[in-house]
């Protein structure tokens, strides 16, 4: 059995691409490992959230987690901020990280970039605070995105480091799980790049079928099929959503009737928004339950967070140890 870290930002509802990029995974992964998945509150701080918007994006993340099939019996969900052995950890691994590699980070120049005005000392520690949750956990995989391959390597050079110092093995030094096939890229609905909350692009779990229609009847095509020519980008990108949510054999139809130079992207679009409704509404139906619950969602991060500390506080008394820091004696 392995043990795996997994979290994600509380930047809003969920989109499908969070859905089948992560979450969907995470479903899967909690069946057979000891999984700990976590909203990361911490580093959602380096863009400077209102206190209102965060607590609100957090108890967002949470319900659609939940909504979506994560089962807090089988798997330990928390909040990161609720576990401030994080925090002890995050300080303690800064002292084996270094300010030239951190600022190599592909992550760090691209975030300096993008918010001038705003380049904290959290953007740059951020691989160092990303390690601390991997490490209190001893997590022996992670699942990870290609863009987040470069942490992971920094997190199993962070554990070298100590053990090599502290000459110890405290530290196992995580692989990236490997979804294979079930990894998959969901494309926007503007022709270009994967769904994502910053371009607005997306399909959210929320979306009642109003929504999605008008969505998906917007989604950038072309002028239609021609014999010889590739198939453009915003046509490739609704075949994926289509083979997400729809029937094979509906894929198949419309594949035929692009390849005959026959097909209507308006008939298109309306058979994906109908299928793309009928996979998301038992998703959003539950999300509505949830909401209204507030007594069971507060059970259930009393619970995670519980047991997120009982394996983080180990972990810290093990590294307090070996550092050699002086506790009173009881």
């Amino acid at each position: 059995m392995e043990t795996i870290v997994s979290g994600i930002r509380p930047t809003g509802h969920l989109h499908l691409g969070n859905y089948f990029g992560a979450v969907r995974n995470f479903v899967k992964l909690q069946e057979n490992n000891n999984c700990y998945f976590f909203v990361a509150d911490y580093h959602s701080l380096t863009t400077h959230p209102e206190a209102e918007d965060l607590k609100e994006k957090v108890k967002t993340v949470i319900i659609e987690f939940l909504a979506s099939g994560l089962d807090p019996e089988k798997a330990t969900l928390y909040i990161q901020s609720d576990v401030e052995e994080v925090t002890e950890l995050y300080l303690l691994l800064n002292m084996f990280a270094y300010k030239g590699e951190l600022e190599r980070t592909a992550s760090f120049k691209e975030k300096a970039r993008k918010q001038p005005n705003n380049v904290n000392a959290g953007l740059l520690t951020y691989p160092v605070l990303m390690a601390a949750d991997i490490l209190i956990h001893k997590a022996t995989k992670v699942p990870v995105g290609k863009d987040q391959e470069q942490h992971l390597e920094m997190t199993r050079n962070f554990a070298k480091r100590f053990n090599n110092f502290y000459n110890t093995k405290i530290f196992p030094e995580p692989q990236a799980y490997n979804f294979g096939h079930d990894l998959i890229k969901v494309p926007g609905l503007d022709g270009t790049g994967k769904m994502g909350k910053s371009d607005n692009n997306g399909i959210y779990l929320i979306d009642d079928a109003k929504t999605i229609k008008k969505k998906i009847m917007r989604a950038v095509t072309d002028a239609g099929p021609e014999k010889d020519k590739p198939m453009s980008e915003g046509v490739k990108n609704l075949f994926t959503l289509m083979e997400l949510v729809s029937e094979a054999d509906t894929v198949k139809y419309f594949r035929e009737q692009y390849y005959n130079l026959t097909i209507r992207y308006g008939d298109m679009k309306k058979q994906l928004a109908e299928d793309m409704e009928k996979f998301i509404a038992p998703i959003r139906e539950r999300i509505k339950e949830l909401e209204s619950n507030k007594d069971y969602i507060n059970k259930i991060l009393k619970q995670g967070s519980g047991k997120a500390k009982e394996s983080a506080s180990r972990t810290i008394k093990e590294v307090r140890e070996v550092i050699g820091f002086y506790n009173t004696l009881k």
